[in-house]
């Protein structure tokens, strides 16, 4: 459970490709995420050509960081054939989430990109990998070795925040 806490978002990275073994680790945690009815919708774009992480870099305005990254994998969602496509978002960040987790487990880190539901961002993915109208993209992990070395980020367990059958006075 130690990945949970020292992961963070990661926006720096040592100038070090990340080995295809540990992409392949970091992409079998995505696939092993569950999914609604297990329809496993869930595809990966892995981006480790430097021109194609600057055009990355441009899709929002806090994606800047994967200019300088070895690494980005976009998550996306195939919708044909989807059983329940209502939940295709949800899928993805259950995927999402695995590959970050699974990132600090390999010395690596990563920091999660948002692109859906903002239509401007998946425009721009959908237009620069000319992607059909049956797969949705979702966000962008950045992922490489981290400048400096990973420290829990302070997050707090906090027991005002947790509520036992209904919201309403605290536990």
């Amino acid at each position: 459970m130690d990945n949970l806490f020292m992961r963070h978002s990661v926006r720096r990275f040592k100038n070090t490709e990340v080995e295809p073994e540990k992409i392949e680790k970091l992409v079998k945690a995505g696939m092993a995420a569950p999914t609604a009815g297990n329809q496993q919708e869930s595809r990966f774009i892995v981006v480790t050509d430097r021109d194609l992480l600057e055009k990355l870099s441009k899709c929002s305005p806090y994606a800047g960081c994967a200019a300088k990254a070895p690494l980005a994998i976009v998550p996306v969602a195939d919708l044909n054939g989807a059983k329940f496509p209502e939940f295709w978002q949800q899928d993805l960040a259950a995927a999402m989430e695995n590959i970050l987790v699974e990132a600090v487990s390999l010395d690596l880190g990563g920091v999660w990109l948002g692109a859906a539901p903002l239509e401007e961002r998946t425009d721009y993915l959908t237009e620069m990998f000319g992607l059909p109208e049956n797969i949705k993209p979702f966000a962008i992990a950045v992922i490489g070795y981290p400048e400096k070395p990973p420290i829990a980020d302070g997050r707090i367990y906090d027991m005002g925040r947790i509520f036992y059958n209904g919201y309403g006075d605290p536990a």
